[in-house]
């Protein structure tokens, strides 16, 4: 039998008549003589409710307690999926992490996974249960438990399904797959049928919500399918799977808007070698992302270095950022109210005059470009965050993302989908 690996987001299961649903779904999917592992969130909303709970306790929790306290709401719903399913008559169990080795290392709330044993998950499929595990959390060695940071619940989905060898893994949310953006902002948005991991990569680091980069980066590393669906119809959504040459005759795939950026220049820092390797060391000491990096020359042998971070990294940043200016004997200014948009697709690695298009959309909406970055398959413009979501539009109009694809797109995307399965 081949395995499936179902992974329910929190508005999926957000109540019992959506775990209900949930469940049967999986039922459904065992009846169709597959083995099914379903991974499961915290309730809709139920997290929120455990974080105002913590910042009435204090304004500066451990992240370790943190962490003990998050991972209560994945307990909750694994419990109560596992009931839906033997009340219908189906054999299940549920899992916590720690319950089947998703080990990871120590840095709580951003922990990455280091192992999964899936001797028990393929002891109870093998016994003809449904194995229900929660998403989002883990364990270190010693046994403390960890939290996977944002969007945990996809990566442990990936890394479970690429652990057994699953054929495919399914993620099912709110929304019918991926969009050419986010059709909350830009309302002609289209739904992509098949996309690559790296358009996907890209989308999803530039601020696509669907899907975590990371889920993203274990898919591709172990060429597992994804398959991005609605929970609630039946409707194919979209497949994220590896580069076919037909995917190159798309230009662009889909645009990104990141709204919530912050950007930390730093200057008059010493112009010498080693200096931005300590600053960017200390920063990734303590465990910031950083986003994008620009650093310019004055004539004074002094340098100006930039970079942006999301705007939840802000405080930690700050804190990091003035002992760097003690120490470098520099400046520190903090702009919180920057946005960037991008797009992608594998096309522009054949075709020219993509960012000319891009940047032309965004010079007739009279919106100013503070930084640009290019990699091999996307751009992306650093602008005010007041401009995000008309700049999201414009760059969706200037590539005509709304419009429906060819017939012969459509047949070279079901080819491509059909390939992934295999």
């Amino acid at each position: 039998m081949s395995i499936v690996v179902m992974k329910f987001g929190g508005t999926s299961v957000a109540n019992a008549d959506r775990i209900r649903a949930a469940a049967k779904r999986a039922i459904d999917t065992r009846n169709a003589h597959h083995q099914v592992v379903m991974v499961v969130s915290a309730m809709g909303g139920s997290t929120d409710e455990l974080v105002s709970l913590a910042a009435q306790i204090t304004d500066n929790p451990p992240k370790r307690e943190m962490d003990q306290l998050l991972a209560t709401g994945e307990q909750v719903t694994i419990s109560l999926v596992a009931m839906a399913m033997e009340a219908m008559g189906s054999p299940a169990i549920s899992f916590t992490a720690g319950q089947i080795g998703i080990v990871t290392d120590d840095v709580h709330t951003k922990a990455k996974i280091k192992s999964i044993d899936v001797q028990r998950l393929r002891a109870a499929l093998d016994a003809g249960r449904i194995a229900i595990v929660a998403g989002f959390q883990g364990v270190t060695e010693s046994g403390a438990i960890t939290t996977l940071g944002r969007g945990g619940s996809n990566v442990t989905l990936v890394a479970i399904a690429a652990a057994l060898g699953a054929d495919v893994c399914e993620n099912y949310t709110d929304v019918d797959g991926i969009y050419t953006a986010d059709p909350r902002i830009v309302p002609n948005a289209r739904k992509i049928e098949v996309i690559s991991y790296d358009e996907m990569l890209e989308l999803a680091s530039l601020g696509a919500s669907v899907l975590h980069s990371r889920a993203v980066e274990f898919a591709k590393m172990y060429n597992v399918p994804i398959h991005v669906r609605n929970s609630q119809n039946k409707k194919k959504g979209t497949m994220i799977v590896a580069e076919t040459e037909s995917m190159e005759r798309v230009v662009v795939s889909g645009v990104a808007l990141k709204d919530k950026l912050a950007r930390i220049t730093l200057r008059n820092t010493p112009d010498r070698p080693g200096v931005a390797a300590s600053i960017f060391q200390t920063i990734a000491t303590n465990r910031i992302v950083v986003d994008d990096i620009i650093q310019t020359i004055a004539d004074n042998k002094k340098a100006t270095v930039a970079f942006t971070v999301d705007i939840a990294e802000l405080p930690e940043t700050k804190r990091v950022v003035e002992q760097l200016c003690i120490d470098l004997d520099c400046e520190a200014i903090i702009e919180d109210r920057l946005a960037k948009v991008s797009a992608v697709g594998m096309g522009m690695r054949a075709h020219t005059a993509v960012a000319e298009r891009m940047f032309a959309a965004l010079a007739a909406g009279k919106i100013n470009i503070q930084n640009i970055t290019t990699s091999e398959i996307k751009i992306s413009a650093l602008i005010d965050r007041g401009d995000g979501p008309r700049a999201l539009q414009l760059v969706h109009d200037a590539f005509d993302l709304g419009k429906a694809p060819s017939k012969p797109a459509r047949k070279r995307a079901a080819r491509a989908a059909g390939k992934s399965k295999k």
